[in-house]
């Protein structure tokens, strides 16, 4: 579905992406770990259009899109749930969820894909009217990640999603995250610290270090790998 081919990314003169080698195949949740610093959110910045390649390539189910602009990247069918969750703050949370879908014209199924929400997050049918900025921090992750998922996506890229939340939420939020997987064949492109939650959620993993995947294996094997464990895990 998505395929990574050498791919190098900078911030100017600096290298952040060395010859990246990612491959995703359609209905997977792929986890991509590492410390901070290691250009995990440039890696999605760079699928997402937001950061260019300078070289290498990107292709999605056959098409190349290293090139495109992110709004056609969009439409192609990956959204992205950026780290901090970056809702619109002083729009409600009806009002954050039609900017999700700003570039679809099929407004039948526009107003079914919002019930799906409302029956995904009940809080936010509760609160449908009330300004994204004064919810919790969870509350504000799930309006992210609805918000992403009125695109329509084929391919979720979620960056940080348990960054700053509770336990508790942080069990529902990954919960919600399998379900949509599941439920709409979703599939899912994890960046997260916590490792040892990202793992138990996906089906296979990436290891990123200073730029460059180091490792991949199943996420089984992983959890199980004892250089994972001791870096990552911390056991």
């Amino acid at each position: 579905m998505l395929r990574l081919r050498n791919i190098n990314s900078f911030y100017g003169n600096i290298q952040v992406l060395k010859n990246v080698n990612i491959e995703i195949s359609r209905g997977e949740i792929i986890a991509l770990i590492g410390a901070n610093g290691a250009g995990k959110t440039t890696t999605l910045m760079t699928i997402s259009g937001l950061v260019p390649s300078r070289s290498g390539e990107i292709t999605f189910m056959g098409k190349t899109i290293h090139n495109m602009r992110p709004d056609r990247i969009v439409l192609l069918g990956i959204s992205q749930v950026p780290e901090g969750r970056r809702i619109f703050s002083y729009l409600t949370v009806l009002e954050n969820l039609d900017m999700g879908a700003f570039l679809r014209t099929d407004k039948k199924n526009i107003k079914k894909d919002m019930e799906y929400i409302f029956d995904l997050f009940p809080i936010l049918g509760q609160r449908r009217n009330q300004v994204g900025g004064t919810l919790s921090g969870g509350e504000q992750q799930m309006l992210a990640i609805s918000r992403a998922m009125m695109a329509r996506p084929a391919l979720l890229l979620l960056d940080e999603p348990s960054l700053g939340l509770a336990p508790l939420m942080v069990r529902q939020i990954f919960e919600i995250i399998k379900k949509i997987n599941i439920e709409n064949q979703t599939t899912v492109f994890l960046v997260e610290q916590n490792a040892n939650l990202a793992l138990k959620a996906a089906h296979r993993g990436y290891v990123m270090e200073n730029g460059r995947i180091t490792l991949s294996d199943s996420a089984e094997n992983l959890l199980s790998n004892e250089n994972v464990r001791k870096a990552y895990l911390g056991l």
